[in-house]
This record gives C-alpha cells, structure tokens and sequence, in this order.
C-alpha cells in the first residue's frame, strides 16, 4: 500500500490539494500498477513562520518590504 507525505510551505485550498491527491493517485497507478483504493496521501501544510531555508524564516524572506517612515516619497501625513 503506497503513503505519501507532502508538506507545502505555505497554503493550498482546498481544490488544489483534491487535485494534488487526484494527481499523485493517477501517477502511482500508471507507474507502479496500485490499486487507486490502497493509494493514501497526507498533505501537511507548514507555516512560513516555522519554515526556514537560507538561514532565514521563508516568511520573513517572502515579507513584502515595507517603506521606512520619514521617506520622501511618502504622502503628505504619513
């Protein structure tokens, strides 16, 4: 009987983890010749918060960068 563990940094909806299960079901019964039926799956979503690569969290590298106060480009009472 096949397991299979994935883990995503981050977030998938709902849709697109049945279709990630459709997918990879598809694939072990073309290739391997598995029984659909036997074929599990366990999708584990990690926070980016708890996920670091590169010596830094992927949620502060994935941040949006933020403008410093007192820029000169910002709007008047900013």
């Amino acid at each position: 009987m096949p397991f299979v563990s994935i883990r995503l940094a981050g977030t998938a909806s709902k849709q697109q983890k049945a279709e990630i299960v459709a997918d990879v079901t598809r694939s072990l019964v073309e290739r391997l010749g598995k029984n659909p039926a036997a074929v599990q799956i366990v999708i584990e979503e990690v926070s980016t918060e708890n996920y670091g690569a590169g010596g830094q969290l992927i949620a502060d590298r994935d941040a949006p960068a933020t403008q410093p106060r007192g820029d000169a480009h910002a709007e008047p009472g900013q």
